[in-house]
């Protein structure tokens, strides 16, 4: 093994609701494609290396989208990266596009924090999921919704601060995929193996996939209806979320393949028309250079809920003490310590004290003083 690659990964996944845990021994590191390019760069030499690290900048450059900060927090987030503090970065998949949708903006139906520490070689998916809820921060008044709809409300900056806020922990950074162009980039990459974990047909729209329990190979069409499918999945939302982690995964490590860089130009043409991030190139050139050793251990989460109605729209509503398990586990992958939750959905929570917090659906629970409830 190269020296300077991290060594083989330890994929950790807790399923805190049946105290059970499964390892995952895969090779998955996040910035590997951003570190074929580099590599290329540098050693590569000649016109076809500089036409790369050319494509490459000019793709990184027109998805760039900084958050709306202060020019104190900016200097913050450089220093930090450049100090090789840990990090966090919430990344998204919107629906628009996919499957016939054509809003403007779309909401949400992934969403992964990511938290990524150099010191402890450690990083962390946290997924949470789309139905759970939240205030929207950046709304006027007291405004609770599903989380996913923060980003059709105000965009990244808004699903930022409301998970932040959701959570109590800071996000530096954030990277948003359309979900109608995923389907173009996994063709891209040349399709993405992935290990079904049980069999099941998906028909949306026009478009038919059987699925076997195994290993299969995904094309860009097979892959999206595998990562939308959910009532099938007995685990609803958390199987969907951790099938969207299997995509990503597989996508990152199908990237330097030898049939991406034969692909090089269509790849880079639909990242970016479909990704859009707070991370500049240089910021990605920092990642990679001074992050890589986090990728060592790699553990998976997510926000578990009780389903209930709100309104006559199906929620799913995390108890006070699942989002501080939650909030403390991932603020100390930040190197921060524990705080005690205080916000609207703690509240909210407080005065709800007969919702049976034990059932996987319960009845009962009512928002109280909120503006909106919707």
């Amino acid at each position: 093994m190269d020296k300077d690659q991290p060594n083989k990964p330890q994929f950790e996944e807790h399923h805190h609701r049946h105290h059970s845990k499964r390892r995952h021994h895969r090779r998955f590191h996040p910035w590997r494609w951003l570190g074929v390019i580099v590599l290329l760069f540098l050693f590569a030499g000649g016109s076809y290396a500089w036409y790369i690290y050319h494509n490459v900048k000019t793709t990184a450059d027109g998805t760039y989208i900084p958050l709306n900060k202060s020019e104190e927090e900016k200097t913050k987030d450089q220093s930090n990266l450049k100090n090789k503090k840990p990090l966090s970065i919430l990344i998204m998949g919107t629906d628009t596009g996919a499957l016939g949708r054509t809003e403007a903006r779309g909401r949400t139906d992934t969403l992964i924090l990511m938290t990524v520490n150099p010191q402890t070689k450690k990083t962390t998916m946290t997924s949470i999921p789309r139905d759970t809820m939240a205030q929207m921060m950046g709304s006027k008044g007291i405004n609770i919704q599903k989380i996913n709809a923060a980003y059709s409300l105000g965009g990244a900056d808004e699903s930022v601060k409301s998970v932040s806020t959701l959570l109590n922990v800071p996000i530096q950074q954030y990277a948003v995929i359309n979900m109608g162009g995923l389907e173009k980039i996994v063709d891209a990459v040349g399709g993405v193996d992935i290990d079904v974990p049980f069999s099941f047909k998906s028909e949306q729209d026009h478009y038919k996939h059987q699925f076997t329990k195994g290993k299969m190979h995904l094309d860009g069409s097979a892959a999206l209806a595998y990562v939308r499918m959910r009532y099938e999945d007995p685990r609803g939302d958390y199987g969907r979320a951790q099938r969207q982690r299997q995509v990503i995964t597989a996508i990152l490590e199908a990237a330097p393949s030898m049939n991406t860089l034969s692909h090089f130009k269509t790849l880079t043409e639909q990242v970016k028309g479909n990704f859009r991030t707070s991370l500049s190139f240089e910021d990605m050139i920092k990642l990679y250079q001074n992050y890589r050793p986090a990728t060592a251990k790699i553990e998976q989460d997510f926000v578990q809920g009780v389903g209930a109605y709100l309104n006559g729209s199906s929620y799913q509503i995390a108890s006070t003490p699942e989002l501080q398990r939650v909030s403390k586990k991932i603020r100390q992958n930040l190197g921060l310590k524990e705080a005690p939750l205080k916000n609207e959905e703690t509240k909210q929570n407080a005065l709800n004290p007969d919702f049976n917090w034990q059932a996987e659906n319960s009845s009962g629970y009512e928002v109280q003083g909120a503006d909106k409830v919707n």
